[in-house]
Parts: C-alpha cells; structure tokens; sequence
C-alpha cells in the first residue's frame, strides 16, 4: 500500500502554532484570555490570573502573537492582550482530524463525522 501525504501549504503556520503552546505557561495564558473573551485583559491583570509576570509573560505573551494566537492593542497606556485563537485552534484540529484513518484499512470506530 502506497501512502501518500501531501503536506497543505500553511503547515509553516500549523507548526508555529503547535510550538507555542509547547509549553504549560503558554498555554495556560492562551486559556485565561480565551475565558475573558474578545475584550481581552490587560498586561497586569493577565499575569495577575495566571501568576506569570515580567519578563517572562513578555515572552510567552510575544511567542502567542507571532503564532497568530493572541493579539495586542495599545488603549492609551495600557496594552490589552486578546486571544483571537478560536479559528486558529479549530483549524489546528482539523489539521489533525481531516485525515484521520485515511490510510486505514477500515474506519476508525470514534472517527469524528467531518
């Protein structure tokens, strides 16, 4: 039996994305703004809730933005973080699910109707 796996062109993107919530810290911060919803929170009461502050949450907050996870918008002098994550986390998902058992002889009994 041949396999055949075509790689889609945003796998740059998937894998970024998979990367960044490589880690506990970022992805209980990515959890914490999904909560909070599409206002966000801001800098100081994101690391309040998830007991990350400085530098580090800097760095776990600047890794989510580059995935294209969360987003940042400046009101005034404060920075608001925002998960914009809930395409992104559907699409990472499917990336997983779309050819689950695709090389099976029979289909997976829990297979996800997609």
């Amino acid at each position: 039996m041949e396999i055949n796996i075509s790689l889609p062109p945003d796998l740059t993107l998937t894998a970024a994305r998979f990367a960044a919530l490589g880690s506990e810290q970022r992805l209980h911060v990515l959890r914490v703004l999904v909560r909070a919803g599409p206002e966000g929170l801001t800098i100081g009461t994101l690391g309040a809730r998830t007991e990350i502050t400085g530098s580090t949450l800097t760095h776990h907050v600047k890794l989510l933005v580059a995935a294209g996870l969360v987003q940042q918008k400046k009101q005034g002098r404060t920075i608001i973080c925002a998960a914009v994550a809930h395409q992104a986390v559907q699409d990472m998902s499917m990336f997983l699910l779309t050819e689950c058992c695709a090389d099976a002889d029979a289909p997976c009994p829990n297979h996800p109707h997609l």
